[in-house]
């Protein structure tokens, strides 16, 4: 495996959300902060994470709950370097607008700051001996800014303990437990049952979106359908479904927008309807707060009207 490339100069500006002190100056060798090594981060408390990379590299993960939620490999490959970087976590649904400062286009994103400045990493899901190549370079890099402090692994400043949430109700818990076994056919009927109690349950239909597309995809062939799909007119249904199910499979939404939004302009009748509702469940996959959404709807209204 080659050795990644990272460099200094990110492509986004960090001052709308904090601005770190002018004088802050780079730790030395073996200065510690008594901070924690894995820390969950929002807007509110962005400001102390920017500050800390002064001192401390910190990747920030930036992921969603309808995606995985956090990276167990990467909290493990931070616990392990002991403090030699801060991994702080980002829930893109409770803090949009850090993702929009980073342009996440997709979940997971895993992105860098050392001294104030935005490093990209890279996104998805990383193995772990990827994942240790990428933060050792990352290391490297940092160390040629001057930033080689550690944080401690000292607990956070303590905030108000959050009031316990309420169980699951039963049928979200069924579909869950289907979805540990990998019977995605069941959670689905278990989501579906449960929006025919309550049409409403949004949590019901962005989960039931997301299984449909695990069974869509699982007995298909990957990104061959985008392949499979090149030259295909866009009256060409069926391929070009294939091949969106396949981008958002692999964190490419833009391009299954545009494409099935070009599928609406290119038909009428059945066809249309089947690429617009298509559309519309990708929206509930990929999550309101991501910048490709906002632009797909506009101009799917466009395509439409």
């Amino acid at each position: 495996m080659s050795q990644p490339s990272i460099n200094l100069h990110g492509a986004v500006d960090l001052s709308a959300l904090a601005r770190p002190p002018q004088s802050a100056a780079p730790a030395g060798d073996g200065d510690a902060t008594d901070a924690p090594i894995v820390v969950d981060v929002t807007e509110a408390t962005f400001q102390q994470t920017v500050e800390l990379s002064m001192r401390v590299p910190v990747v920030v993960e930036v992921s969603a709950a309808y995606a995985g939620g956090p990276s167990a490999v990467l909290a493990k490959v931070a616990t392990d370097l002991g403090g030699r970087f801060q991994l702080a976590r980002v829930d893109v649904e409770a803090s949009p607008q850090i993702a929009q400062a980073f342009q996440v286009q997709a979940v997971p994103t895993v992105v860098a700051i050392v001294r104030g400045q935005p490093v990209p990493l890279y996104q998805g899901d990383y193995p772990e001996e990827q994942l240790r190549a990428v933060i050792d370079e990352l290391l490297r890099v940092a160390a040629q800014a001057g930033v080689t402090g550690t944080v401690s692994g000292g607990a956070a400043e303590e905030e108000p303990a959050a009031p316990e949430e309420p169980p699951l109700p039963p049928l979200h818990a069924e579909a869950l437990e289907a979805i540990e076994r990998e019977d995605y056919a069941a959670a689905a009927d278990a989501y579906r049952r449960a929006l025919k109690e309550n049409p409403g349950d949004h949590e019901a239909t962005a989960a039931l979106a997301q299984v449909e597309l695990i069974i869509r995809t699982s007995s298909a062939g990957g990104l061959q359908a985008v392949t499979d799909a090149e030259g295909a007119p866009f009256t060409d249904v069926a391929a070009h479904l294939a091949a969106a199910d396949a981008e958002v499979a692999a964190g490419q939404a833009r391009a299954a927008f545009d494409r099935l939004i070009a599928v609406v302009r290119a038909t009428a009748g059945e066809d249309r309807e089947e690429a617009r509702k298509r559309i519309v469940e990708y929206f509930e996959i990929v999550g309101p707060t991501d910048p490709a959404v906002a632009e797909a709807r506009r101009n799917l209204a466009s395509a439409l009207y």
